[in-house]
C-alpha cells in the first residue's frame, strides 16, 4: 500500500513539473502584447534670425540653405530686394548682423545682357537691375582701389560701401526709396568695415540675391520648403532614431 502510495504521488508530481515547463519553454499561458516603438525623425536644421525682423522670403531661403547644406559651410549673404535689407549669416546659420541696402532702380531678376561692359554713364535705366541668384563672392577691388566683394563679376555687381553723396537714401521711410544703385548691393560703410570686410576677406562666400518676379525654385534650382519638406518625410529606422516604449 505504501509504494502505491509512493508511486501515486511521485506521478503527480511529475505531471505538475512537466506542465510548468511546458508553459516556460512553449507558448506563455498570458501574452502581453508586444510594446509599440515609436520612431521620430530628426527635425531640420534651420537658420538662426537671432531676434532680426525679416520677410517670410528671407525666412524659407536661409532655412533651405542651413538644413540643405547648400552654403558647403561658407558664410553667406541673403539679399531681400523687396525689403531692401541684407542678412549676413555665419557658415553656421547663425545671422551676425542685418543692415539696410540700396539695390537696383528697376524690378527685375536678370542682368541685362552686356550690361557688364558698359560704362557707367552708358547704362540706363531700364538696365539697372540687381539679379537674383546664387552667386559665390570673391574679395576684390574696383577702378578706384578701394576693396568691394564681387558677386558677378561678369555683370560688374559687387556689394561696396556707400557713397556720401547716397548716405542719406539708407535712412529712406520705404523699400522703394531705397532703389537708386546701377545694380550693386550698396551698404553703410561701418557695416562693411566690420561685418562684410572681416566676415569675407581671403575666403569665399554665398550671396542669395531673391528674385522679385520669378519663383524662387527656378531661381534656386535644388530649393524646397523646409516646414513643407518636414511633414513629407518619412519615419525611417535609422540609428539616430529615439525609440519610446
Amino acid at each position: 500500500m505504501k509504494a502505491k502510495r509512493f508511486a501515486l504521488v511521485t506521478a503527480i508530481c511529475f505531471c505538475l513539473i512537466t506542465a510548468e515547463c511546458a508553459t516556460v519553454q512553449g507558448s506563455p499561458s498570458i501574452n502581453p502584447a508586444s510594446p509599440e516603438i515609436i520612431q521620430i525623425q530628426p527635425g531640420p536644421r534651420r537658420a538662426n534670425f537671432n531676434g532680426e525682423m525679416q520677410s517670410g522670403d528671407a525666412r524659407s531661403v536661409a532655412d533651405w540653405v542651413v538644413d540643405s547644406g547648400d552654403n558647403a559651410t561658407l558664410p553667406f549673404i541673403i539679399v531681400d530686394k523687396i525689403n531692401a535689407k541684407a542678412f549676413v549669416f555665419g557658415a553656421d546659420g547663425n545671422l551676425r548682423a542685418a543692415t539696410p541696402v540700396l539695390v537696383g532702380l528697376m524690378k527685375g531678376d536678370r542682368s541685362i545682357p552686356g550690361v557688364g561692359a558698359k560704362k557707367l554713364s552708358e547704362i540706363r535705366p531700364r538696365e539697372r537691375i540687381t539679379p537674383a541668384g546664387r552667386f559665390v563672392t570673391l574679395p576684390g577691388r574696383n577702378l578706384k582701389g578701394k576693396d568691394i566683394l564681387w558677386v558677378d563679376y561678369e555683370n560688374a555687381l559687387s556689394v561696396h560701401r556707400v557713397e556720401k553723396s547716397r548716405q542719406k537714401w539708407l535712412k529712406a521711410p520705404t523699400p522703394l526709396d531705397k532703389r537708386v544703385t546701377l545694380g550693386c548691393i550698396v551698404v553703410p560703410v561701418k557695416f562693411f568695415d566690420d561685418i562684410i570686410g572681416p566676415i569675407f576677406t581671403g575666403i569665399q562666400g554665398i550671396i542669395y540675391v531673391l528674385p522679385e518676379e520669378r519663383p524662387k525654385n527656378e531661381i534656386f534650382t535644388s530649393y524646397y520648403d523646409v516646414e513643407s519638406a518636414v511633414n513629407m518625410r518619412p519615419v525611417s529606422a535609422g540609428n539616430d532614431n529615439f525609440q519610446i516604449h
